[in-house]
């Protein structure tokens, strides 16, 4: 796979994905902290990528079947909001499965997925340019906290980022403020932002949606470590650790770790990291919102909701945001 290339007559691939030395001093200040952690975007090697869309179509994970239902359902009013011909952007796009629903009725002039999985997000944008032979794809493998827009040039239009999964609550409250606040920067005043939004709710379901019984998440979240060590020259054994999920009620989250089984030394490109027995690595926040809770975030972003989408159930929901005129 080439570094720039066109892969199909409709889709043309760029990588920008970050030097192996960025994410070297990123992933050890972390594990140098009280409380070790790691960036969930490690998780998206090209398994991980493929293990996420198992957990997708698992009977606990109810977040992507009732995302998918809202979007399918909905189809005709979102792309009233968004526009037709608009440009859509859809940062860690992953296989682009959502996006499959509104192509037809959105009919943007270009799709731009961003991912930090090259090979993941290559295979991806081909398959579905293919799918799609009307659609002109422009796919840039990027980390988009950062600044890979003034890298690159994207087609002229009004843009609309579609950020769906409720990727938003792997941000704590203040990141996710400072977040939506900088994509003012990618849409300018006359753009907007489809985004899906966890809600809270009962916490059986919650804890039930991360622990399913297949394992898949157990083995989804065991991989990052695998992951890291082909990105960093580290060598943790994902035999040496175990997989914990559960829903933080105080901060409204679920947490997810890997415990440590024993005490033990990990080299991370030269570097020796020591965990305690039963000592954890925490991989991922998600936090669930109420209504309230995310339109108080998305105003101090500087967005207005314009409209909402849920399901019968309350259980998820879509919002478009647009900005609000300074």
């Amino acid at each position: 796979m080439p570094a720039t290339a066109t892969a199909t007559t409709n889709v043309y691939f760029e990588d920008q994905q970050p030097a192996t030395t960025d994410s070297v001093a990123e992933v050890i200040a972390g594990l140098q902290l009280n409380q070790k952690r790691v960036d969930p975007k490690y998780f998206y090697d090209a398994h991980g990528s493929q293990l996420f869309e198992q957990i997708t179509q698992l009977p606990e994970y109810y977040p992507t079947r009732t995302e998918r239902q809202i979007l399918s359902d909905n189809a005709n009013d979102i792309a009233a909001h968004c526009g037709q011909g608009c440009v859509l952007i859809e940062p860690g796009s992953g296989s682009s499965e959502k996006i499959r629903l509104l192509l037809d009725t959105l009919r943007p002039s270009a799709y731009v997925p961003l991912d930090i999985s090259a090979e993941f997000l290559y295979r991806s944008a081909v398959k579905l340019g293919r799918e799609f032979p009307w659609l002109k794809i422009q796919a840039i493998c990027a980390d988009f906290a950062d600044s890979w827009q003034t890298r690159t040039t994207l087609p002229e239009g009004q843009r609309v980022i579609f950020y769906p999964g409720s990727t938003i609550g792997n941000m704590d409250p203040a990141a996710a403020e400072k977040f939506l606040a900088g994509l003012r920067q990618w849409i300018g005043n006359d753009g907007g932002v489809l985004i899906g939004v966890d809600l809270h709710k009962e916490e059986h379901l919650l804890n039930a949606a991360y622990n399913d019984a297949q394992g898949v998440t157990a083995e989804f979240n065991l991989n990052i470590l695998n992951s890291m060590n082909k990105l960093i020259n580290s060598n943790f054994s994902d035999q040496q650790f175990s997989h914990r999920a559960f829903y933080n009620q105080t901060l409204q989250r679920i947490e997810m770790h890997l415990v440590s089984d024993h005490a033990q030394t990990v080299n991370v490109n030269g570097n020796a990291i020591a965990f305690d027995k039963g000592e954890t690595l925490h991989t991922e926040n998600s936090y669930k919102y109420t209504l309230e809770s995310f339109t108080a975030l998305s105003e101090a972003a500087g967005f207005t909701i314009k409209r909402s989408w849920l399901d019968d159930d309350a259980l998820f929901s879509v919002h478009y945001l647009s900005v609000n005129p300074d």
